[in-house]
């Protein structure tokens, strides 16, 4: 049997075992403080380690938006003994990689190895160098600095990445999920921002520590041990005030494209809300379940208004925002923007069929295991528990949360959290 279909049958008896014996994620409190989550997984010789913070962009201070970005973006460009070019090329010789990001609420650095010692062992020294030493080196910093306003200002010019702003700005006007960064903003940070935003908030109490793969507990303890004892103490990051209710609106944007940009939401939902499952089961029949969805068959299929149309909502450590997004001619913008609406309010008055019920929870409980079929993919999800603080079966119980979902709860929960009035709209290049 060749080397790749060996792989592939082992990924497929990682998504057997998944599916049949539910995921183990074991959880405690290292001794620095950083809360660590395990699950051992013996199918492949990897291992995947990811460490979040609450570092990401709603921890900007007042007009330094961006900071939060380039700090993380600057931890594996030089850390410790090693420059940028060393860490790249240390990694590619014991076959890992470093990976990870940061968003609206947190900073990640992610390893991927082998899980043998003497490859293991290597690239955990240069992850730990990297979330507890980076250089932020001034040449480093103002190289990274310039290619960031470069590319804010060529966003500036696409209709997409305007109405997106535009829409964060208008659903969160006085809290930092609607505070971006622009050119201006990152051209005012300097070297000691970064150093003072690392120092602040990549705490050991500031970190979720989540490993995946194949070693045992007691590897897993020191590991993470030693991944936190070497960061600052620190404290959790402190949450600003709850976003308010929107107060509805049109934000219309002009712009030469031939076609129009339009979002529709609200901050609707955040992470652990127990309306989550309801508004999940019912967004498939909306507009999340592709071509079975009502607004594609009504604003796509019915009229030709559009290539796609979409609603989602994205739970986050606060409220998060609900979205229905589309494109169209610029003269048939406000048409469809009518049809959409009318899509959405006919849901929120008389909710799913049975019917379509039945399919939602058929599509979304048969993909699930294909949400865990890799190690990378099962990292993912259980650093998201940990970071969000969710229970520690979720991953468990998720289709029989899906399966229990009624009518009425979705009716009850698109009450409580989509009110029409409430509604944000913002079009770019719209007639």
């Amino acid at each position: 049997m060749t080397m790749k279909k060996l792989l592939t049958a082992a990924i497929a008896l990682l998504v057997t075992q998944v599916a049949l014996a539910g995921v183990k994620i074991e959880h405690w409190v290292s001794p620095s403080g950083a809360r660590v989550y395990f699950v051992e997984s013996r199918v492949l010789p990897m291992l995947d380690v990811q460490v979040d913070f609450a570092a990401g962009s709603m921890f900007d201070p007042a007009g330094k938006s961006g900071l939060a970005a380039l700090t993380r973006a600057g931890l594996d460009l030089g850390a410790g003994k090693l420059d940028e070019t060393a860490i790249a090329e240390q990694m590619a010789d014991i076959g890992a990689n470093l990976g990870g990001g940061a968003d609206t609420d947190r900073a990640s650095i992610a390893l991927r190895t082998l899980s043998a010692k003497d490859k293991r062992e290597p690239a955990l020294d240069i992850l730990r160098s990297v979330l507890q030493s980076p250089r932020f080196d001034a040449a480093i910093f103002e190289r990274e600095k310039a290619r960031t306003i470069a590319s804010l200002k060529e966003a500036l010019t696409r209709p997409d990445s305007i109405a997106g702003k535009a829409f964060w700005a208008a659903m969160y006007p006085n809290h930092p999920y609607g505070k971006q960064a622009s050119p201006e903003s990152v051209a005012t940070l300097n070297r000691d921002d970064l150093a003072a935003f690392h120092a602040r908030y990549y705490t050991a109490a500031n970190a979720s520590i989540t490993l995946v793969g194949d070693i045992s507990r007691s590897d897993a303890e020191r590991i993470a041990e030693s991944l936190a004892a070497g960061l600052p103490k620190g404290g959790a990051a402190t949450l600003p005030a709850a976003p308010a209710a929107a107060q509805g609106g049109l934000t219309k944007l002009p712009h030469p494209a031939s076609q129009a940009h339009i979002y529709i939401g609200l901050p609707a939902i955040e992470r652990g809300n127990p309306d989550y499952f309801p508004l999940l089961v019912g967004n498939y029949t909306l507009g999340g379940g592709g071509f079975v969805s009502r607004l594609m068959k009504e604003v796509r299929d019915q009229r030709g208004y559009a290539y796609s149309v979409y609603s989602y909502f994205a739970p986050l450590k606060q409220r998060g925002p609900f979205q229905i997004g589309l494109q169209t001619k610029r003269s048939q913008a406000q048409d469809a923007i009518k049809v959409a609406r009318d899509v959405l309010d006919g849901f929120l008055k008389d909710g799913p069929s049975p019917d379509e019920l039945t399919a939602a929870k058929a599509n979304l409980t048969g993909s699930f295991p294909l949400r865990l079929d890799s190690n990378k993919k099962l990292l993912d999800n259980v650093a998201a528990i940990g970071f969000y603080g969710l229970p520690l079966d979720y991953l468990d119980q998720y289709q029989a949360k899906v399966q229990a979902v009624t009518a009425d709860q979705i009716k009850q929960a698109f009450a409580r959290h989509v009110r029409p009035t409430e509604l944000i709209t913002v079009t770019v290049a719209a007639d």
